[in-house]
């Protein structure tokens, strides 16, 4: 059944997408929030919000720059939904004489030292990867202990996790972590298509990911590169919420490059909405989500 309200979530900047791809990617803290703003603007509900070294552009976790992005968005918006990562620090580069050894562009840390942000923020939402897989030449690396660490901590933050999902096998071990008691049931997922070694962006796939999902689960999915707005498409039509944004893709169309996460946003509700769907406000997408 397609939902009745759709959201629509803006990944701002993330932490893979270089400043030289595009000359508008959000860095400072100032960038970010308004990109964030004018998504909501646009129609995003969401924002997930990566931060960025103001000077290098390089991928951060400064708690002081999420605090900033927040504290502006919060200015002029106070309904827009915020989602903050806890995706960087589990990333391992086998050394290339002792692969044993961390090698450069290592960025392992431990669990509570990822969530460390989000126990002083107390985002509305953060996600939560399961996924352990290869990514390009490296290995991410997200074991059943360290999400378990990771997810008390959110959940004594009072702070929804939105779990990431890249294969079948983060499903399985969700579910595992829900029969436990370590994640509230029946869940906000969010499956990630179109990386290598993961799930693909087809339909079948969105079917199939779906319908493993815990009954009653709230979902969205998104596509990588060129599979973003083929996936807003599907992930519409087979019952879940969107998601766009300059983390994911940074074309309107092939070659053309997409002048702001505005303009993702706005192509995104284009779709929905010429598929008979309804984008969700923020207090529509809180409802949703069973926040306050």
């Amino acid at each position: 059944m397609m939902q009745k309200k759709v959201i629509i979530t803006c990944a701002i900047t993330g932490n893979i997408t270089r400043p030289d791809q595009h000359p508008g990617l959000p860095i400072t803290p100032q960038q970010i929030a308004e990109s964030a703003l004018e998504a909501a603007e646009a129609g995003a509900s969401v924002a997930h919000i990566h931060v960025r070294d103001p000077q290098t552009g390089k991928p951060s976790m400064e708690l002081a720059l999420y605090r900033e992005v927040i504290e502006r968005i919060r200015e002029v918006n106070r309904h827009l939904v915020i989602n903050l990562t806890t995706g960087p620090g589990g990333r391992f580069v086998p050394g290339e004489e002792d692969p044993k050894l961390a090698g450069p562009g290592t960025t392992l840390m431990a669990p509570e030292k990822r969530v460390e942000h989000i126990a002083e923020l107390r985002p509305d939402i953060c996600t939560l990867d399961l996924n352990t897989m290869n990514s390009g030449e490296q290995v991410v690396i997200n074991t059943p202990r360290n999400v378990t660490r990771m997810a008390r901590i959110i959940r004594s933050a009072g702070v929804k996790p939105e779990i990431e999902l890249f294969d079948s096998g983060d499903i399985h071990l969700a579910r595992d972590l829900i029969d436990a008691g370590e994640l509230d049931g029946p869940g906000l997922f969010s499956l990630v298509l179109g990386v290598k070694y993961g799930f693909s962006a087809t339909p079948e796939t969105v079917a199939y990911a779906r319908d493993l999902l815990p009954r009653g689960a709230t979902w969205s999915a998104f596509g990588i590169g060129k599979h973003e707005f083929p996936m807003v498409a599907q992930a519409y039509l087979s019952g879940g919420h969107v998601r766009v944004g300059f983390e994911d893709n940074l074309y309107l169309s092939k070659g053309v490059l997409a002048s702001s996460n505005a303009a993702l946003v706005a192509k995104a509700r284009q779709i929905v909405e010429a598929l008979g769907g309804e984008i969700a406000s923020a207090q529509h997408a809180r409802d949703i989500l069973r926040l306050a």
